[in-house]
């Protein structure tokens, strides 16, 4: 990480007593402090030794160790785990740990374990490879009690197969310790990534996470400390005290406790702790203590398949995405509320229901009359944190603190907390139960899950509007709502999405410039977009690079100014981690907006050795090298691709297009179709196929296709104007009113639409 460089602290004090001062000056020790340094955790014990005491034996601590007799869980007393016919041996030679395994060519061999990663309920395993590579072994040891069903091997993707030539694969890219996950195991991370000789030399200053894991460097905290001088920020760069003065006071009415000032500012250690407690991509060379997350990091949105539509957990997301949802993080709460940032436990011990009636009045949450369960029938978490069981035995609840809705699970399909017990009951069974004893009150409030359902299968965008403008909605849904509306857009959501480019909300400017992307150039520059490249929180300022890449010389003076600096943080963003396909594909974006494909070319050729299976990689090289007029060396890099991944529908697509340009008609047809046969649920690859149809003669052929996609897509625009264009053009003119019709009410000012109408003699 970054050496964060203080301010030197020059420090006298003057004390005056009386009227005559001159024998009463009590000068202070200088002290100079220089930039702060990473000094270790055994630096903090002297003076912190409960803090320290919580933090030994935590999983903080033992995040990481050196693999040894002391540490090693698992069984390698010749131990063995069959796997899809493959069995795996784990045994011990002169006091190493070794695994018999088969390694990324489907080979058997020998690997020594190297480091131990965490201890409860599961440990996994660190092998070293040439390069510098760590990488994180696929068997894993259940270190649950016996009669809990541990004490056992298995393997981290259950009963799922994946092949050594898998990108899951345990020796591939997204098991690779350094990128990974070494920032969230060990303390002062510098990855050490060099593109030139693709390895790695990575550091670290403290194998586990220590203290200055989340408060930042030191030294400078220890210089002052040693001197005896107190300042307010005590040497450190951040400041995780949420509380400060306030209190939390009971109010007996409702039985919600209230904090007792507001908070002057957001909280800061959801931010801190999410650095690692969260669904979210690497922005930045190094981790800013006290900045916003997306200053380094870019957490994810509620998207599919991350999160189900109403926020709740679905893949392996962590918590912050669901603590941004939650009415608690709105009131104040902060992570220490509940949690002891040291020993991760739960504050005032194991019960989670102790740590609810803190702020939940017993005498009203823990009574028949709340949840109709007495506390012995169901805890708090269990109606208000449902789980979900990952990497086999790792159950994780969810930190959005909803209350239980099977009125949303009847209408969008989303679980609720109440089948988890009553599984023989159905989510009708579970609604009517609730209100006979509710009522429906606030339980049933509105939510902003119907829209961004809505959004994800078809068009939604007055239901999504609404939840844009809904300053209720929490920012992360607001924000995934943004992302959901469909092109192209009417005065509504210019206007809408003009507001959110100016939210204060970081992950609502950051959605509403993703939109901007997928807009003409010319409507990019009528938005204030470009205002954002000077925004101060960096993955902004990322995301509007992008937005005008290309651009700049269009731009007003100030902008254009701002631009060449914001271009520098996201070359120096995609270049720190350009161990990353997608990283080298980001950047080979910009060159070819920029104006270079012969620098996207090469990037994308790098992109391509990294990692042979990279789609995106070669369907963008291909389309670079077709733009330059090299249409032979474009489809053979396709089919290069086919030859390693027959089943990619991306690549079918593409050669498919590749071949509609050369004219070889028969070959392109079959190639579209294996494309929609591999995808189905893709608009793009059927509309597409449509239109090729229709152009090359075969118009039943693609009405019946374009129709067919037309009833799977609801609302996909193109889908929609190329059948009622087609159905037009066969002399089915009410069957392309129709659909006029439709397009007309969803978007009433497209001047495509309204052109259909006139030409079907619908309007003047």
């Amino acid at each position: 990480m970054s050496q964060f460089v203080l301010r030197n602290f020059l420090l006298a004090a003057v004390f005056i007593g009386g009227c005559n001062t001159a024998d009463k000056v009590e000068q202070v020790p200088q002290t100079s402090i220089g930039p702060a340094s990473f000094v270790g955790s055994a630096a903090c014990q002297s003076c912190h030794t409960s803090e320290y005491g919580d933090w030994v034996g935590s999983h903080h601590q033992l995040a990481m160790q050196i693999a040894d007799a002391a540490t090693v869980l698992g069984d390698f007393n010749d131990a063995s785990f069959d796997y899809y016919g493959s069995k795996t041996r784990f045994f011990t030679r002169d006091d190493n740990f070794f695994v018999l395994t088969e390694d990324a060519a489907g080979q058997e061999q020998e690997f020594r374990i190297a480091y131990v990663f965490g201890v409860e309920p599961l440990q996994q395993y660190l092998i070293e490879f040439p390069g510098g590579r760590l990488q994180t072994l696929a068997f894993s040891w259940d270190s649950r009690p016996t009669g809990e069903g541990g004490q056992r091997w298995f393997h981290a993707y259950g009963d799922e197969y994946i092949a050594p030539d898998d990108e899951l694969h345990w020796t591939g890219p997204q098991q690779n310790w350094n990128y990974m996950c070494a920032e969230c195991h060990s303390t002062n991370v510098e990855m050490g990534f060099d593109s030139a000789t693709d390895t790695f030399a990575t550091t670290y200053s403290e194998i586990s996470v220590g203290c200055e894991g989340c408060h930042g460097p030191g030294s400078a905290h220890v210089e002052l400390a040693d001197a005896g001088i107190e300042k307010t920020d005590y040497g450190l760069k951040v400041d995780l005290d949420d509380r400060g003065n306030a209190t939390w006071i009971m109010n007996p009415d409702n039985g919600i406790a209230e904090r007792s000032d507001m908070r002057m500012r957001p909280q800061q250690q959801p931010e801190a702790c999410g650095r690692c407690h969260s669904r979210r991509g690497i922005i930045a060379p190094d981790y800013e203590y006290g900045e916003p997350l997306a200053h380094t990091h870019m957490p994810a949105l509620l998207d599919e398949p991350l999160y189900f539509a109403d926020g709740q957990i679905l893949d392996e997301v962590y918590v912050y995405g669901s603590f941004l949802q939650s009415r608690m993080y709105r009131a104040g709460v902060s992570c220490t509320d509940c949690h002891n940032p040291h020993s991760a436990k739960l504050v005032g011990g194991d019960d989670p229901n102790a740590v609810c009636s803190q702020c939940h009045l017993p005498t009203k949450f823990a009574e028949l009359e709340h949840a109709s369960h007495t506390p012995a029938q169901a805890a708090c978490v269990d109606c208000h944190m449902a789980s979900r069981t990952y990497m086999v035995v790792d159950d994780r609840r969810d930190h959005s603190f909803r209350v239980p809705r099977p009125d949303l699970t009847e209408s969008i399909g989303t679980p609720n907390a109440c089948s988890g017990c009553h599984a023989d009951r159905d989510a009708n069974w579970a609604a009517a139960a609730i209100s006979s004893w509710r009522g429906n009150d606030d339980w049933q409030r509105p939510h902003f899950s119907p829209a961004l359902d809505a959004g994800r299968h078809g068009f939604a965008n007055n239901l999504l509007l609404d939840v844009i403008s809904g300053k209720d909605y929490p920012g992360i849904a607001r924000a995934t709502a943004v992302s959901l509306l469909a092109q192209p857009f009417g005065s509504k959501e210019f206007r809408s999405l003009e507001a959110q480019l100016g939210n204060a909300d970081v992950l609502i400017r950051i959605a509403a410039l993703r939109q901007l992307r997928n807009l003409p150039q010319e409507l990019r520059l009528r938005l204030p977009g470009s205002r954002l490249l000077a925004d101060p929180v960096r993955g902004v300022r990322v995301e509007a690079v992008a937005v005008y890449a290309g651009m700049q010389d269009l731009l007003p003076a100030e902008e254009m100014r701002a631009y060449s600096q914001a271009e520098s943080d996201f070359r120096e963003t995609y270049e720190a981690i350009a161990n990353r396909p997608e990283a080298l594909l980001a950047l080979a974006a910009f060159e070819l907006a920029e104006g270079r494909p012969a620098e996207a070319i090469d990037l994308y050729g790098q992109a391509l050795r990294m990692e042979p299976r990279a789609v995106s990689a070669r369907v963008n090289l291909a389309d670079t090298l077709r733009s330059l007029g090299r249409e032979s060396d474009a489809e053979d890099v396709l089919r290069e691709g086919l030859d390693l991944d027959a089943s990619s529908a991306a690549l079918h697509y593409a050669l498919g297009l590749s071949l509609v340009r050369s004219s070889r008609t028969d070959a392109a047809l079959e190639e579209l179709r294996q494309a929609v046969e591999l995808e189905a649920g893709n608009p793009r690859y059927a509309y597409v196929l449509g239109v090729a149809l229709n152009s090359l003669g075969q118009p039943q052929q693609a009405l019946q296709v374009m129709g067919e996609a037309y009833a799977r897509f609801d609302g996909n625009f193109d889908i929609a104007m190329g059948l009622a264009t087609m159905r037009r053009d066969s002399g089915d003119q009410d069957g392309a009113l129709e659909i006029a019709y439709a397009l007309a009410r969803r978007h009433p000012e497209d001047q495509g639409v309204l052109a259909l109408l006139r030409s079907l003699g619908a309007v003047p």
